[in-house]
């Protein structure tokens, strides 16, 4: 059985970043399902670009995914950090061992805001980590501490989403071919 992974969106979120995450995750045969963190599918992007999440957030509370997302996006990690839902979201994820993965600003602000790094080492975009004190930053691509699996940014995308898709699956050989496929240079699984 497939395992599956909830993206996390809020208006303002950073469209390119979850776009290309989900579409790595999709290559490696993972079930994504995108919840919208408001009270309708329907979303506003960081440059304003109209897309609609799968599900409601609010309507998925119960279910336990493999792993969760959570792309940045100055407004969409403002608005994710603000949503008591999406934080006992994240909780309880953390609690039961899934994967709990932030990109960009979104460890700072979702994670960090929230008290949810707990002591862990993680990364995120610009100097927003002077503002966290519950996790200990690490500027690298993407930090891997535990069950908490962070990345620098947009920049980085890739590399997220392949370590992110490795850990779920364990298949390195489909992710180094996909690798190939989309002709990315940088990230390679252990053979």
């Amino acid at each position: 059985m497939s395992k599956k992974v909830a993206v996390l969106l809020a208006p303002g979120f950073e469209e390119a970043e979850a776009v290309m995450v989900i579409d790595v995750l999709h290559r490696m045969k993972l079930k994504v399902e995108t919840l919208s963190c408001q009270d309708m599918l329907e979303l506003r992007s960081y440059h304003n670009i109209r897309m609609f999440a799968d599900a409601l957030l609010e309507r998925n509370m119960d279910i336990l995914f493999d792993a969760i997302v959570i792309p940045g996006g100055p407004q969409g990690t403002a608005n994710l950090a603000a949503n008591p839902l999406v934080v006992e979201f994240i909780r309880r994820h953390d609690a039961a061992q899934k994967l709990i993965c932030p990109l960009c600003s979104a460890a700072a602000r979702v994670l960090g805001g929230n008290n949810l790094l707990k002591g862990r080492r993680y990364v995120c975009s610009g100097d927003l980590w002077q503002d966290v004190t519950d996790g200990v930053y690490v500027d690298q691509k993407v930090v891997e501490d535990g069950n908490l699996i962070s990345g620098k940014g947009l920049g980085v995308a890739f590399d997220f989403a392949f370590t992110i898709a490795s850990r779920l699956t364990g298949d390195n050989a489909d992710a180094n071919f996909q690798v190939e496929h989309i002709d990315y240079d940088y990230w390679r699984a252990p053979a």
